[in-house]
């Protein structure tokens, strides 16, 4: 178990849990995830983390196959500007390691933001807080686990 998937049981919230084999010479963990379990790139969802200054970070869930706008993601927070946060602060603050990051079961709660592509899916798949780990769930209950919202941040 992880972090991720206790906090799911414990709040009762519906998923499923789907493990692959993880190639560590992969050249993208998302992509690698939405091939070993044959599911569309655009259902699996990427969880970054990006440094908004002044020790705040910050959670963008996005498509595995698509790159996080800066300018969107600073807005949807709130922020003059995000840059993508340093390694070392993303796997302290989350208690992950990087590749594996889930957006759910952090070490500390963090402002989440989910593109609002997931709403298009009766299920998604994010990171189950490690590598070759996913979890499927409903993007709504991604929201309410997190306390994320929707935003174009792509």
């Amino acid at each position: 178990m992880t972090p991720a998937i206790d906090q799911l049981i414990d709040l009762g919230i519906p998923h499923q849990t789907h493990e692959y084999s993880h190639d560590s010479s992969a050249a993208s963990y998302g992509m690698e995830a939405a091939q070993k379990m044959a599911v569309p790139p655009q259902q699996v969802f990427k969880t970054l983390v990006v440094d908004a200054g002044n020790k705040r970070l910050a959670v963008a869930v996005l498509p595995v196959d698509q790159q996080l706008n800066l300018k969107r993601m600073a807005k949807a927070i709130g922020a003059k500007k995000v840059t993508m946060a340093d390694p070392d602060a993303v796997s302290r603050s989350s208690g992950y390691v990087l590749g594996g990051v889930s957006p759910i079961g952090q070490k500390r709660g963090l402002t989440t933001v989910i593109d609002v592509s997931a709403e298009r899916f009766e299920r998604i798949y994010v990171s189950g807080g490690r590598r070759g780990l996913e979890i499927e769930l409903a993007a709504r209950d991604l929201a309410t686990v997190t306390d994320g919202q929707f935003v174009a941040i792509t």
